[in-house]
């Protein structure tokens, strides 16, 4: 191509002086404008594959990516995007044994109360994961709670996760076994350096109880356009399991009566269905519903047909420095009457109706290497308990208000897998929660 751009202007100018020339005869005319039309043609050609060299040459982020949902755990100065948000622990492709990991440690002191202060472990995960080939593989992870896992202590040893999953297609995938359900952003990516603060936020834990798990089969599929489904049947809560005298129920209605694959009642099962889009490079935007049996038919048990649904939509965009989410979850019991009136006058009983949102701004004010800084501030609303039913009148507990806080502080990454947390929390409705957080995070 090189030579005929060369030649181009030789031959332009051959032409124009041949035809600036005086006509000599008819029969010369003539063949210099068959000369020129020949000229005007290869001109042409040269220009098509000029044109083509430079497409080829375009930036391939100009191409809007596809989500990737077998990712291992990114590293990022940005924490990563729920514009993907990926089976996070997934065996690096290629790789036949792979391991990886996170761990969380924190510090909290409440202002008003600094004799509860509290210095904690919070958790150590130990993942594996296994390709047999190109199709199929396999991962697990062993979580470790509160440092100390024993009968006389608080901590808690866990399968979190634990499935096997196999590509129909390049764009249909199947899994069985323990996995993490598709909702809200951080369920599943819930590493500490894929989100602000140093815990995590009270929405994706007391309404949605991340790290949610459940057994069954699913589907997930995706498209080039950006769109992500999953879909599947999987065991559901266990309501024989709410305690009316605790205020488990009232921290985490779901949190309180998960199974998390022990020993899991199967009676009624669950469905789910998830859609995220992330065609748009930096922006996500999503949405979950799930709906299961949670009395599980149990002969004796007041509520044998009682249901769960939980409902949330989220979204997120990182353009330029700014990271911004927002999301909101709403859940209810069904069919709980009749067990509310064996619970009449405990402190507990099960609530209709409960669910919250917040809203999250984070800026990257500065970034040296691999070193980033983040401060952040998050506005968030919850209510655990928005009412009751089968409570004889003058016996259902007092309405709860909403709760409403504030935090406010920064990630440090030291490195992408690698971060520093501060911030501070602000209880509207209870001054006495105030406190002050300190924590480290990492994952790889």
């Amino acid at each position: 191509m090189n030579q005929k751009l060369a030649a181009v202007p030789g031959a332009l100018a051959l032409a124009t002086l041949a035809l600036c020339a005086p006509a000599q005869a008819q029969s010369a005319d003539a063949e210099l404008a068959e000369q020129v039309r020949q000229l005007r043609a290869e001109l042409q050609q040269v220009r098509q594959e000029l044109d083509a060299m430079k497409k080829q040459a375009a930036p391939v982020a100009s191409t809007p990516a596809a989500p990737s949902w077998s990712g291992s755990p990114a590293p990022a100065v940005v924490p990563a995007p729920a514009a993907a948000p990926v089976a996070a622990v997934a065996p690096q492709a290629n790789a036949g044994l792979s391991l990886f990991g996170y761990g969380e440690l924190s510090y909290s002191r409440p202002t008003h109360d600094t004799a509860n202060s509290v210095a904690n472990v919070g958790r150590a995960v130990l993942g594996w994961g296994y390709r047999f080939n190109e199709r199929t593989r396999m991962a697990a992870e062993l979580e470790i709670e509160n440092a100390i896992a024993s009968s006389s202590d608080s901590g808690e040893a866990a399968i979190e996760q634990m499935y096997v999953e196999h590509d129909l297609n390049s764009n249909l995938t199947a899994k069985a076994g323990l996995f993490l359900m598709p909702a809200g952003i951080l369920n599943e990516s819930h590493e500490p350096t894929r989100y602000f603060g140093v815990f995590r936020n009270q929405v994706e834990t007391a309404i949605i109880p991340t790290t949610w798990r459940e057994l069954g089969v699913g589907l997930q599929g995706t498209t080039d356009q950006g769109l992500r489904w999953n879909t599947g049947i999987v065991t559901g809560f266990d309501l024989t399991k709410w305690d009316p005298t605790s205020s488990d129920g009232r921290d985490s209605p779901l949190g309180s009566i998960h199974q998390e694959g022990q020993l899991a009642k199967a009676r009624t099962l669950a469905t789910y269905l998830a859609l995220n889009y992330s065609g748009i490079p930096g922006f996500n935007i999503g949405g979950s519903v799930y709906y299961g049996g949670a009395g599980q038919k149990q002969t004796g048990f007041a509520a044998p047909d009682a249901t769960v649904t939980l409902a949330e939509a989220h979204a997120r965009w990182q353009p330029g420095r700014w990271d911004l989410s927002a999301l909101a979850a709403r859940g209810r019991f069904s069919g709980v009457d009749a067990l509310n009136a064996t619970f009449a006058g405990q402190p507990t009983p099960v609530p209709d109706r409960f669910g919250g949102w917040y809203a999250q701004a984070a800026y990257k004010v500065w970034s040296a290497g691999e070193q980033a800084l983040w401060p952040f501030a998050r506005y968030e609303r919850l209510n655990t308990a928005e009412g009751y039913s089968g409570l004889p009148q003058g016996l259902a507990p007092t309405a709860q208000p909403d709760t409403r806080t504030v935090t406010i502080g920064a990630n440090y990454y030291l490195h992408p897998q690698v971060v520093l947390k501060a911030d501070y929390m602000r209880f509207f409705d209870d001054s006495s929660r105030d406190r002050f957080n300190l924590g480290v995070g990492f994952e790889f």
